[in-house]
């Protein structure tokens, strides 16, 4: 039986090699130190490729990967993997999402305490300069002060507690977690994202969504107490850095600590020409012990997924042909991009996902569930959900699934029903499959509708009633928001949707003059 092969493309410890030497059943070659070209032409004899993020898995690399089953990437971020790709040549891709949790907590904490004390620029100062200037360098304490926490997860909760250790008062807002989570360690809940910008520390822990990009930007800044201390130890571009720049130059910001950046290397950032900013070249996992967990549990991922035996963390298992029929795989698709919808009209903390499913589709609950469950979670956590850790997170939440077969009533041969509660409200979508691939959303909360889940789309409910249509259209025109298609559905009630596809995203003060609309009933905006 020939060994099975795995080739490590960039430096991992020592530890993930040695593992990988005594594997007799797995051959493995570290290619860490070979240029890239000469990578390309090694990648097409391996089974399985350990990365970090000096490989690129691009179009490149996955058209000389001619034998690859499997991706394992020694780290969080997926940034550098062509996942789509990927998926498209059936190579499984996976991370290692909490090798590094310790790592960020105690870096972030390090910047935090950075932030209060000018450590760095203290110790340039007298190191550097030979300036002996104790009066120069007051800082606060953080015993009393509040601290603001957006994100509330893995690495969130943990500086929390810490936090909670230096006699700080901690505030966490985060929209998808059970408050309890929060309140039982003696933190405070908000949903009100305003009780954060009067903090006197804030520091961001959530995935790069297309939600949480310049989540804090000029005019949260504007909105913060003078003298506030930002800290940024999860992903460049959560803070807008132009945002960032302008606030600590002109002081409403006392002190930054940052360890990410839009753009890396940032050697030519202008944030690091401010002088009360302290910088780090993206440390978040850079411990020794952060660094053997990373390379141990990528190799054994990488055994496992060698030896066909799992595939931890796989962020895009694909469906093994013969499983499922052909007809049912875009229904798959469908109800995850319904998951994702739901989850972006309906904000807030997930309670429970129900699927309904009428016709032959019906037979696949299971895998509807799971497509269900990783597009309604996506709002909320990005890259960590995937298809393996789905009901898993979902279970760890208490949230509640149910699937059920239901008689076939409705005009369509197949159709899917996804409802979605959360701690605001309800929403029931329904879609199913026109042809053999074209998707189509067929109800919102039972009014029905006929248009293709993809781009910005508006959602507004409202009272049946005359000038709707107008104030709507009239609305975005004046903003100079082009309309690429109308869609409308009423009940017997007194009751109208419409759903509106714009060019570009419909900014949220505009969602707010709409939202004051006397006949709006509600307002959401999604993006698929």
């Amino acid at each position: 039986m020939s060994k099975k092969r795995v080739i490590v493309c960039d430096t991992i410890h020592q530890k993930g090699l040695e593992i990988l030497s005594r594997c007799e059943d797995i051959e493995f070659v570290d290619a860490s130190k070979e240029p890239k070209d000469k990578l390309l032409e090694m990648i097409g004899d391996f089974d399985v490729a350990i990365t970090r993020s000096s490989t690129d898995v691009d179009e490149k690399f996955l058209e000389k990967a001619k034998n690859l089953k499997a991706v394992v990437r020694a780290g969080v971020g997926v940034d550098n993997v062509d996942i789509e790709g990927c998926s498209r040549k059936g190579i499984i891709v996976m991370n290692v999402p909490t090798a590094n949790t310790i790592a960020a907590v105690e870096l972030t904490m390090a910047h935090m305490l950075s932030a209060a004390r000018s450590f760095p620029n203290a110790n340039n100062d007298l190191k550097l300069n030979r300036v002996w200037k104790r009066e120069k360098w007051y800082g606060v304490e953080l015993k009393g002060k509040k601290l603001g926490i957006i994100g509330f997860g893995n690495i969130g909760s943990r500086v929390g507690r810490r936090a909670l250790a230096f006699g700080m008062d901690v505030i966490t807002y985060d929209p998808y977690i059970d408050p309890s989570k929060a309140i039982d360690m003696g933190v405070e809940y908000t949903t009100n994202f305003e009780d954060i910008l009067q903090c006197d520390f804030i520091t961001i822990h959530t995935p790069k969504t297309k939600e949480t990009i310049d989540m804090i930007g000029k005019e949260e800044i504007a909105k913060m107490k003078e003298g506030v201390r930002l800290i940024n130890c999860a992903r460049g571009g959560l803070y807008n850095e132009d945002a960032l720049y302008e606030g600590i130059k002109s002081g409403k910001v006392a002190y930054a600590g940052i360890d990410v950046f839009v753009k890396e290397p940032a050697t030519d950032n202008k944030l690091l020409d401010l002088e009360n900013i302290s910088v780090t070249p993206h440390l978040g996992a850079n411990t020794v012990e952060s660094q053997e967990k990373i390379a141990t549990q990528a190799v054994e991922q990488a055994i496992s997924a060698a030896r066909g035996i799992s595939f931890p963390n796989a962020l895009n298992l694909p469906i093994k042909e013969g499983e499922v029929p052909n007809f049912v795989k875009p229904y798959l698709e469908l109800i995850q991009k319904i998951g994702y919808l739901a989850a972006q009209i309906n904000k807030g903390y997930i309670k429970s996902v129900s699927i309904d499913a009428e016709g032959d589709v019906a037979e696949y609950l299971d895998p509807l569930k799971t497509f269900a469950l990783v597009g309604a979670l996506k709002e909320s956590m990005g890259e960590k959900i995937n298809y393996v850790n789905a009901e898993f997170v979902a279970k760890e939440r208490d949230i509640d699934i149910s699937t059920q077969k239901v008689i076939n009533r409705s005009e369509y041969k197949n159709k899917i029903v996804l409802k979605l509660t959360t701690d605001k409200d309800a929403i029931s979508i329904g879609g199913t499959i026109f042809g053999d691939t074209i998707e189509k959303i067929v109800s919102i909360n039972k009014i029905k509708l006929d248009f293709k889940p993809k781009g910005n789309m508006l959602f507004f409910s409202n009272k049946d009633k005359p000038g709707v249509i107008a104030y709507i259209s009239k609305t975005l025109s004046d903003n100079n928001i082009n309309i690429a298609d109308f869609r409308l559905g009423r009940d017997d009630h007194g009751e109208a949707l419409a759903v509106v596809l714009t060019d570009e995203v419909v900014p949220k003060e505009l969602l707010e003059e709409l939202r004051s609309y006397e006949n709006c009933i509600w307002v959401a905006i999604a993006t698929l």
